[in-house]
């Protein structure tokens, strides 16, 4: 049953793509057709994987069905975890995208919808595959994929780029992959995964698994192989970026934690690498999220924080997995798991909400957008649950995943290592400062861009455009993603239970079910350490609420609820409109400020004189700017020493026949010599 559903999905997802690239995106009917698919494929998807979480399924082989030695699929817990996640966001995202390319000239090009589709073809592959070739098979489509929805706008002049810059990073990550599976493979016989297991630990092992470590995070954005994130999401069209950042990034947090339970014990230094890289990356990524101007490249840089809080809660597990400690691997593994519940959802409604209103403004700048959940108020009202969500903010998710995480991290007393408990601490005390500039930076998205009040009115004459503000079938999509952020918080319990039926190929499912103290309250695994209900803070927190509105009212004796109305409080002086009000830029300068070393921030001040007649004196205008250390300070040197040699390459070919047959010879004579070295 739970073969036919996957074969009835992938089948439904390449007529789709079919339909797309043979019929074009002329009429309405031939627009949706691609996008409905994706929803049924999805669907299927979706109900495949909570059978292989309720009834998991061993291992079967559909011989060379692909041609290249024997394909076999995995159809245990883990795959029907990650199948649920995806193929319901997908269902989610696929709606919103049918409501959006519902009006003509929203979405560019042909062989979009082909893509999207590829995206989720490859995704739902690489969490099926058995065998190192279906894996990567199903990695090198997701890579290709990526590339088509980063460069599918071929009116944005950053979009030739930005497709470049993706698909460069998804080679690297293909590369460490095949090199790591190859060590693999050499030493097991077999291109089987299950295989990979019984490789005794030793240096080809502990490289091995750097190699796979290096090659799923360069996929989800771990430092410094971010970079491609913040250039890639932004130019993808519509909802598209909500699947790429929500959806298909999720494949490389399948691959981590399928190789733990493959590869068992990491390498300590390891485990110290993952455990810091990903507080650095949380801190790096909230960092520069918190001072970007336009919305699409906040969410974005979001993304790699969210990739680094993820990783640091699968470094605890490893931390786990090193020492022997199984409730240490289960406790780090449920904080991640929850993590990339959280994020999965919250960023698929924060970019797919998103979608419909920059787009009928036209721009994504924070500045234009002030004010657009009076136009917008479906989608403004999944926006603001994802931003809650990613705060961390109770009760969403969010405020579950990252109490979790933070519990995690404080079990380091419980590891005997010095070099992990000091790994762990920095951790933790990265991950609280990203928490707190996580908070200030959706405030400002929600508070200043969304409720903010509009200083651009519309003009007199000027023809509105359509609103779509999630459509007919998209608002289902966007009511299902911000619902989702506070159901499954109040469900948390019944979300504990069923991803501890998902991680049992990893972890003991006794070991992560230890995190339920009780029907209705969660333990970070370890009894007596500390508690929390999410369920019933939903009781709680509107009693308490009642109650403080009640006592205000009877204190103040009925004048609480009397209208009053007082001049608007901006920039610190009351009265104050127009350019000089309080914007998104001034309140990111504070963070500007304090983590300038980290940001590389750079101030200038420049006196301007307006032109207008009614404005009397002059400004002065605040300019900033960041540095991307990765960028600035890691690639371009790396690019222009490439461009040097291959200056020098290009002068060696000189076109003569006798150079060529010298130049083979030379590697003739090293190639023997390596040999006889070796033997």
């Amino acid at each position: 049953m739970t073969g036919a559903l996957l074969l009835a999905s992938l089948v439904s997802l390449g007529l789709g793509a079919l339909a797309d690239l043979v019929l074009a995106p002329r009429g309405i009917v031939s627009r949706v057709a691609p996008y409905l698919a994706g929803m049924c494929g999805s669907g299927l998807a979706t109900a495949a994987g909570v059978l292989c979480v309720l009834h998991p399924q061993p291992a079967f082989s559909l011989g060379s069905t692909l041609g290249v030695g024997e394909t076999s699929l995995r159809l245990d817990g883990l795959a029907g975890l990650f199948l649920t996640l995806t193929g319901g966001l997908g269902v989610c995202v696929s709606s919103c995208m049918v409501s959006f390319s519902t009006v003509k000239g929203r979405l560019e090009g042909r062989g979009l919808a082909a893509a999207y589709l590829l995206m989720l073809g490859a995704v739902t592959v690489i969490i099926v595959a058995g065998d190192v070739f279906t894996f990567l098979f199903g990695w090198e489509s997701l890579t290709i994929a990526f590339y088509l929805l980063s460069a599918s706008r071929r009116s944005s002049p950053s979009g030739a780029r930005a497709g470049w810059v993706t698909v460069g990073m998804g080679k690297l990550s293909g590369a460490a992959l095949l090199f790591g599976f190859l060590l693999l493979a050499a030493s097991s016989r077999s291109l089987s995964l299950a295989s990979f297991g019984h490789v005794p630990g030793g240096a080809l092992h502990d490289a091995a698994f750097a190699l796979v470590v290096v090659g799923f995070g360069a996929k989800v954005g771990l430092a410094p192989l971010q970079v491609w994130m913040p250039l890639a999401y932004p130019e993808a069209q519509g909802p598209a970026r909500a699947a790429m950042a929500g959806l298909a990034a999720n494949a490389g947090f399948y691959g981590l934690w399928r190789f733990l339970g493959i590869l068992g014990r990491p390498p300590g230094w390891l485990v110290v690498v993952v455990l810091v890289v990903g507080g650095v990356t949380a801190l790096l990524g909230i960092a520069f999220a918190a001072v970007q101007s336009g919305l699409n490249r906040v969410v974005a840089y979001s993304s790699v924080e969210n990739a680094g809080l993820i990783t640091v809660g699968y470094g605890v597990a490893l931390a786990g997995a090193a020492t022997g400690r199984r409730d240490l691997v289960a406790v780090g593994l449920l904080a991640a798991s929850l993590q990339v519940l959280a994020h999965a959802v919250a960023k698929c409604g924060l970019f797919a909400s998103g979608a419909f209103f920059t787009f009928d403004k036209g721009t994504d700048d924070l500045e234009a957008l002030r004010g657009v959940a009076r136009s917008h108020p479906v989608s403004a009202t999944t926006f603001a649950l994802g931003s809650l969500t990613l705060a961390g903010l109770p009760p969403t998710i969010g405020f579950v995943s990252e109490w979790f995480l933070l519990e995690a991290l404080l079990q380091e007393f419980r590891v005997h290592s010095l070099a992990l408990r000091l790994a762990m601490a920095s951790a933790g005390a990265l991950v609280a400062l990203t928490a707190g500039v996580a908070a200030l930076t959706f405030v400002r998205l929600v508070g200043l861009s969304l409720l903010g009040r509009s200083d651009h009115p519309a003009q007199p004459g000027r023809k509105a455009p359509t609103i779509l503000d999630g459509g007919g079938l998209g608002r289902g999509g966007l009511v299902l993603l911000g619902s989702a952020c506070l159901g499954l918080s109040a469900a948390a319990p019944w979300v504990v239970r069923y991803l501890s039926l998902g991680l049992v190929p990893v972890v003991a499912r006794s070991a992560t079910a230890s995190a339920l103290k009780s029907p209705w309250v969660l333990q970070p695994v370890f009894r007596s350490f500390s508690i929390l209900s999410p369920s019933w803070l939903f009781v709680v927190m509107p009693i308490a609420f009642l109650a403080v509105l009640g006592a205000a009212v009877l204190l103040s004796r009925g004048r609480y609820l009397k209208v009053r109305r007082v001049p608007a409080w901006r920039s610190a002086t009351r009265g104050v409109a127009g350019p000089d009000s309080y914007s998104a830029f001034g309140f990111a300068n504070s963070i500007r400020h304090v983590l300038a070393n980290v940001l590389g921030a750079e101030h200038s001040t420049e006196v301007v004189h307006p032109v207008e007649e009614e404005t009397h004196g002059a400004h002065a205008e605040l300019r900033a700017s960041v540095v991307e250390p990765a960028e600035d300070y890691l690639y371009r040197p790396v690019g222009s020493l490439y461009i040097r040699l291959a200056g020098v390459a290009k002068r060696l070919q000189s076109g003569r026949l006798e150079a060529y047959m010298t130049y083979m010879l030379v590697a003739l004579v090293a190639m023997l010599a390596a040999v006889a070295v070796l033997r």
